[in-house]
């Protein structure tokens, strides 16, 4: 062969950056597969044991509020703890340890509501009030485990297994942020169903699939972490590790490993480190995003059903709303590809208060001529037509937040922003 006929590499060719490989379907999938397990069971609970309580205990909201807000607290108090586990510990041991623990909370949180529901009307007052104190502590665990679950996966795992790819990385926050809103609207839907006839079958229908997920979505995580090799993290040392081995001995040892400890539990410990981090201001941004009862969350529902809206046309409003939502997984990534994730967030954050602005001036259209009747019904659905249409913004900004924040954990690794 002739030398000279040899293909020669132009400039292009020569210089040209090779494209990132996509992250492979199989890999996809199993990743895919596992969230919607996860997110799936952790939405019913959510739900279920709502309906549980409420009727367990008929006459009363004390209960499902204390239920609640311990819960809140507990994923508050404990949010360090868990981050500095995610940082340091082994990855596939902290997910499929989160995984466990949530099946395992949820299984003896339904033997619970099933004690409570069954004996509700000649069950003594003291082994009631001590089931429910153990449910209220299962939720707890169950809880710190989804939240464990959730930000290993989305802010750890993805950024490793898309690292130098930012297209795939956008496109794996899309599509588990779509599994996160179907999960939502039809994990709900579908324990509220089975609820209607009977609380006790819609509790051992939330325990047999809580119990059925978690042999496949224990075996498809650890095939994801197979699949990567980058995922393997050996041989580093917490903090707490190392300050043990700096201070072996003594009293002043002793007392140095009781403040590192109780620094793992302390929220206020890490406020320092999270005000100066790179990603401080995307991510405080995205958290006063849900500062807001324009949502279809509990107030926006008593308004509208004090107004003359029955429970389907709420039904109707929120599956409506849900729509939009995930329309957002679309939109955010396409914005993001044209324009940057900057620019990205700004546009949604435009579209959510312009529209969030048009509901409330058709809900005050009204005011001073009819609070009652066809005006204000008209007026109610304009703001929740406005609501709607917003939170395709509120989304799209999500997912360029996110997308920042993940960015910068590639540049950060150590250091997860939660």
């Amino acid at each position: 062969m002739n030398p000279t006929t040899m293909h020669q590499p132009n400039d292009d060719e020569e210089y040209a950056e090779p494209r990132p490989k996509p992250v492979p379907k199989k890999l996809a999938l199993l990743l895919y597969t596992s969230h919607f397990l996860s997110t799936w069971n952790s939405r019913l609970f959510e739900f279920g044991s709502v309906l549980f309580l409420a009727s367990i205990f008929p006459k009363t909201l004390l209960p499902m509020s204390i239920y609640a807000l311990v819960r809140s607290a507990a994923a508050i108090v404990f949010a360090q703890a868990v981050g500095s586990w995610i940082d340091h510990g082994d990855r596939l041991f902290v997910v499929r340890t989160s995984i466990l623990g949530q099946r395992i909370a949820v299984a003896a949180s339904c033997g619970c509501f099933w004690a409570l529901e069954r004996g509700k009307d000649n069950m003594d007052q003291t082994v009631q009030k001590l089931l429910f104190a153990i449910a209220v502590l299962l939720a707890c665990v169950e809880k710190l485990c989804s939240v464990m679950n959730l930000v290993s996966v989305e802010r750890d795992w993805v950024v490793v297994i898309t690292e130098g790819n930012d297209e795939a990385r956008r496109d794996l926050n899309a599509r588990m942020r779509r599994i996160d809103l179907l999960c939502k609207l039809l994990g709900p839907l579908a324990i509220s169903t089975v609820a209607i006839s009977s609380t006790m079958v819609a509790i051992w229908a939330t325990l047999v699939m809580n119990l059925a997920a978690v042999a496949f979505e224990y075996s498809f995580i650890g095939r994801v972490y197979d699949m990567v090799p980058p995922l393997r993290r050996n041989g580093e040392r917490s903090p707490l590790d190392s300050a043990s081995m700096t201070h072996p001995q003594g009293n002043t040892s002793t007392e140095r490993r009781f403040g590192s400890v109780m620094s793992q539990f302390l929220p206020i410990e890490s406020l320092p480190f999270y005000f100066s981090h790179p990603a401080f201001l995307p991510s405080f941004s995205l958290s006063l995003l849900y500062l807001t009862v324009l949502s279809f969350s509990g107030q926006m529902i008593t308004y509208l059903m004090s107004v003359g809206y029955t429970p389907f046309h709420v039904g109707i409003a929120r599956t409506v709303s849900t729509i939009f939502e995930l329309s957002a997984t679309w939109v955010g990534p396409r914005l993001m590809r044209r324009i940057g994730a900057i620019r990205g967030g700004i546009w949604s954050l435009s579209w959510q208060m312009i529209w969030l602005a048009v509901g409330i001036a058709l809900l005050f259209t009204d005011v001073g001529h009819s609070q009652t009747g066809v005006n204000s019904l008209i007026s109610a659905t304009g703001l929740a037509v406005g609501v709607a249409l917003s939170r395709v913004g509120l989304w799209g900004y999500d997912l360029c937040a996110q997308n920042i924040i993940q960015e910068v954990g590639c540049l950060l690794p150590n250091s997860t922003v939660h």
